[in-house]
């Protein structure tokens, strides 16, 4: 086969050059390219995006220290960490969270069905050590797996309890003059979870007697 001559060599030999400088072009575009890609990432490559997943796990699902395990039934001091890290609760009766003697801390704690949950509700009772004069009481209750003070009452002196899926609320009442010991009478207050709050059902008001001690013993019969 004869080669190209004249015209047609001449016009092979410049559509070779225009391919290697398209080449030529497209390498140096690449390369561009790659360089600018370094640059956006700050030269630490796979390392950037280390952090980033590190955080999100790490702060998916994570609880505070003071909530216990939905797994498990809170212990006494489980509630006693729920008591003293609840900002609702006031820095008075946060006050009497102190052991009375060691390792005895002045609280009550109860748990029931009181708001229709698949965990007990809680009830503590924060109580002062010298008289076990209530000063505060308070209901947990345990939802997107924490627990929520739902209740709060200090007026003190205040008892809460569980009676048949309610919340029966005993308030003291004190005359003046009337010693700690001897309380003219209580108020008792029963409250009902109705959809996400407790509502008072009904209150009764109890008055004690004026009537305490023993009776004074007849004087002895002279002979």
């Amino acid at each position: 086969m004869r080669g190209l001559t004249g015209a047609g060599a001449a016009g092979t030999a410049s559509g070779d050059r225009g391919v290697r400088a398209v080449g030529k072009a497209v390498v140096l575009l690449a390369a561009l390219a790659l360089c600018l890609a370094a640059c956006g990432t700050g030269g630490t490559g796979a390392r950037d995006e280390g952090p980033a997943h590190i955080g999100t796990v790490a702060g998916a699902g994570a609880a505070p220290s003071d909530q216990p395990s939905a797994s498990v039934t809170p212990s006494r001091m489980d509630a006693l960490r729920l008591v003293r890290s609840d900002p609702r609760v006031s820095a008075a009766v946060k006050r009497e969270l102190r052991p009375c003697v060691p390792d005895d801390y002045p609280i009550d704690v109860s748990y029931g069905d009181l708001t229709g949950g698949t965990v007990d509700d809680l009830v503590v009772n924060v109580l002062t050590c010298g008289d076990a004069v209530g000063v505060g009481s308070y209901v947990y209750h345990r939802t997107n797996g924490r627990y929520e003070n739902v209740f709060g009452a200090e007026e003190s002196p205040v008892y809460a309890e569980i009676d048949r899926g309610d919340l029966v609320v005993t308030r003291q009442v004190y005359e003046k003059g009337d010693p700690v010991s001897n309380p003219s009478g209580e108020v008792v207050i029963t409250y009902r979870w109705t959809g996400n709050r407790f509502a008072e059902e009904y209150r009764m008001h109890n008055e004690y007697g004026n009537a305490v001690g023993e009776a004074p013993a007849p004087a002895p019969e002279s002979n």
